[in-house]
């Protein structure tokens, strides 16, 4: 029997299947260490801040988790974020120390988990003189999402300017606020601190997705 998209559209197209969605495609142009492709001399990777990046050092790390609470583990990430002023750096320049953009990649041999390797943002002042407080903005690609999910990682230990965000606080739930919120796991020696936040697409617990 021949399968639906075998007859082809005009010009040789074939008809889109139901697999053709974001993911794990992405890795094929945007991770090329991940997909088995030699990596580009200049990558976007997730490393945005460099040996002499001003503030707070700090690594990001989380799993990406479906509705049936299982982790996705060829999942891609992006994250725009401010520099510890709170001032967005619009050109990336692999060589800069801060970038205010870059990428990461969940994997099969590190259990599905995404990491970045950044500063701790600063608050970012709007044109009505209100803040922002310290986030990072992320977008979500992966298997089944047929357009990127983008979400707000916000800090728990920035209580205070948290309770001033008017983005933060757009969302009426003090309970879907909390999927927002980035937890602090201390470490030893001088490694700076990691922030846990793990998104779920689905389901318990679904983490705030916005539009825009």
């Amino acid at each position: 029997m021949q399968q639906p998209n075998a007859q082809p559209m005009a010009d040789g197209v074939l008809r889109e299947t139901a697999s053709q969605t974001a993911g794990p495609y992405v890795h094929i142009g945007l991770a090329l260490d991940i997909a088995g492709l030699p990596p580009r001399e200049q990558e976007v990777w997730n490393r945005l801040a460099g040996d002499q990046a001003r503030g707070e050092r700090i690594e990001i790390v989380g799993l990406v988790i479906d509705g049936n609470g299982d982790t996705v583990r060829d999942a891609l990430l992006e994250a725009w974020q401010a520099d510890a002023s709170g001032e967005y750096q619009p050109r990336f320049e692999s060589d800069a120390p801060f970038n205010s953009f870059g990428r990461t990649a969940a994997t099969v041999e590190n259990d599905g988990e995404w990491q970045f390797l950044t500063i701790k943002p600063g608050a970012v002042s709007l044109a009505n003189g209100r803040q922002m407080a310290p986030h990072i903005n992320l977008t979500v690609f992966a298997r089944g999402i047929n357009i990127h999910l983008n979400t707000r990682l916000y800090f728990e230990d920035e209580s205070e300017a948290n309770a001033g965000c008017p983005v933060f606080n757009a969302i009426e739930s003090p309970t879907r606020r909390q999927t927002l919120l980035a937890r602090r796991e201390e470490r030893e020696g001088d490694a700076g601190a990691r922030y846990r936040f793990d998104i779920r697409l689905q389901g318990e617990g679904e983490t705030v997705f916005f539009d825009f």
